[in-house]
């Protein structure tokens, strides 16, 4: 038996995919035998991310709170594998992206001053997230080969991809109903606005869709709907609990992902463990690795007409949504959380 510290970051009063994935991380690790615990390192605002760094380079991870030792630690996102540990497996989610993949829109608003003073930190970044990930941990896995992608091109930095399975949960299917299903924390590169778009679509005006989460563009959005005369068709269920997630994916004919560049996303794996096909676009990264075009859901260019028209496709074809989430089903049975502990873990 293995004493491991699950490391990950997260700002303040927020709640995402990160910490699902840790404390999924630690379960995992608690079921196969091991004792696991969660640490949470800061991540700080921008302007203060050096302090984030050293603050998390300083964290000690090496003993416990008794001063029994830690034999091991696996860290998750930025900057959680600034942790110095003999024995330290990243298993990334996601580098800063304002100062990756985002980096020409983030840069886009800033004024000139900002400008400089952002490229400064970005080359900061980058250089520390080199020396990081290559030099202060003994392995480096990532969650998708969007992310291994973006460190190679920018950071020069080589890695393995291993996904992670759906969260245990008690994922089931009651049939394909006729509602599709979206669940997100409703933020601009989540996209919600191009699904919105989408359903005012002359192909799909007739589709239900129910809309789970929360989130700083939840007001716009609910807004968006009422321009676009979706009342009636469009329901924004708020924050969900665990029981009303796998209720929905249970009873939904289809579930629409659409993020941009997304660096993974539990979404689609927790549809596919519920059967169901997924609807995603072709620039949503993450999911795009997992969704096999008219296999197991449908991969669409990102924009509303053609959106529009493979939601309607799948609300018009239930066997086809039956015959493309039992395809879906098969790739979530093979991403297990047994496996992916023992790549974890340091033998």
């Amino acid at each position: 038996m293995s004493r491991v510290a699950v490391v990950t970051s997260s700002p303040p009063f927020t709640e995402g995919g990160h910490l699902v994935i840790a404390r999924a991380l630690v379960e995992a690790l608690g079921a196969a035998g091991h004792e696991a615990s969660l640490v949470t390192t800061p991540q700080n605002r921008f302007g203060r991310q050096a302090s984030a760094y050293l603050a998390t380079w300083m964290t000690d991870v090496g003993l416990d709170a008794e001063g029994r030792p830690i034999d091991q630690v696996i860290s998750l996102r930025f900057p959680s594998y600034a942790v110095r540990h003999r024995r330290h497996v990243c298993w990334l989610n996601h580098t800063m992206r304002e100062y990756y993949d985002l980096w020409p829109r983030f840069r886009a608003g800033l004024g000139w001053r900002g400008r400089i003073k952002e490229g400064v930190r970005r080359r900061l970044i980058h250089g520390a997230d080199r020396y990081l990930l290559a030099r202060n941990v003994t392995k480096l896995f990532v969650q998708s080969r969007t992310i291994q992608d973006r460190l190679r091109g920018l950071a020069g930095v080589e890695s393995t991809v291993l996904h992670p399975p759906a969260p245990p949960r008690a994922y089931r299917c009651d049939g394909y109903g006729d509602y599709l299903f979206a669940v997100s924390r409703l933020a601009p590169l989540k996209r919600l606005d191009l699904l919105l778009r989408a359903l005012a679509e002359p192909d799909a005006r007739g589709v239900r869709c129910v809309v789970a989460g929360d989130g700083e563009e939840a007001g716009r959005l609910r807004a968006l709907a009422a321009e676009l005369g979706l009342e009636g068709r469009v329901e924004f269920a708020g924050r969900i609990d665990d029981a009303a997630l796998v209720d929905h994916l249970a009873r939904c004919r289809a579930v629409c992902f659409v993020p941009y560049d997304e660096d993974y996303g539990f979404v689609t794996v927790e549809a596919f463990a519920a059967r169901k096909p997924v609807v995603t676009c072709t620039d949503s990264g993450g999911p795009t690795e997992l969704v096999a075009d008219g296999v197991s859901g449908l991969v669409a260019p990102p924009e509303p007409r053609a959106l529009g028209a493979a939601i309607a496709r799948l609300m018009a074809d239930e066997d086809a949504a039956a015959r493309m989430g039992a395809a879906g089903l098969v790739l979530a049975s093979a991403l297990t959380w047994r496996e992916t502990v023992q790549r974890l873990l340091l033998v």
